[in-house]
């Protein structure tokens, strides 16, 4: 049970933090939300995980557990997939903690609505902050990742159609890998 609320305090960090205008994300069905999030990972992993839904207020419910560890979500028109190792790596960025050093993996294969390069913390675009949209792509993170991350582009202005390491130089940074 502890993991299980663990997961979910994980959730809604990822969500409140995610969803800034969640009054402007349309409320799914459980069935259409399921649907949507089919096309955001492989769906023989979707099919087995938990599946989270944020209503109108901004409050995550779960609304299927999941068997395979894996948690996929919604938040703020950014279908995404993760594992409890990046269920932890979000929880952490979220409440600016430490990295954990245990690897996770997220699938964004709908790709992002973009995001700051330089600033885990950016909610929108400024002329300094570098924002980057990236299509169908995977994600590595956590602090065991930082190795893996030398051999990789680690520059403001990333190239989004190739991998690239993302918030580089912070506590959260990790890869970013297109799939197209």
């Amino acid at each position: 049970m502890k993991t299980i609320l663990g997961f979910l305090t994980a959730g809604s960090a990822v969500l409140a933090a995610l969803c800034v205008a969640h009054a402007q994300h349309a409320v799914l069905t459980d069935a259409e939300l399921i649907a949507k999030l089919s096309t955001a990972a492989p769906p023989d992993l979707v099919k087995d995980a938990t599946i989270l839904q944020m209503n109108a207020n901004g409050e995550m419910k779960t609304i299927r557990e999941g068997t395979n560890g894996w948690t996929c979500m919604d938040p703020g028109m950014e279908p995404m997939c993760a594992d409890k190792g990046a269920m932890e790596w979000v929880e952490a960025w979220q409440s600016k903690g430490p990295a954990p050093q245990k690897l996770g993996f997220i699938y964004m294969l709908r790709g992002d609505n973009g995001a700051s390069n330089t600033d885990p913390y950016a909610t929108g675009e400024t002329a300094d902050n570098n924002w980057i949209k990236t299509g169908p792509h995977v994600m590595i993170v956590g602090a065991d990742a930082k190795a893996m991350m030398q051999n990789y582009p680690r520059t403001a202005k990333a190239d989004p159609d190739r991998p690239y390491v993302m918030w580089p130089g912070t506590p959260y940074e990790h890869l970013m890998m297109p799939v197209k």
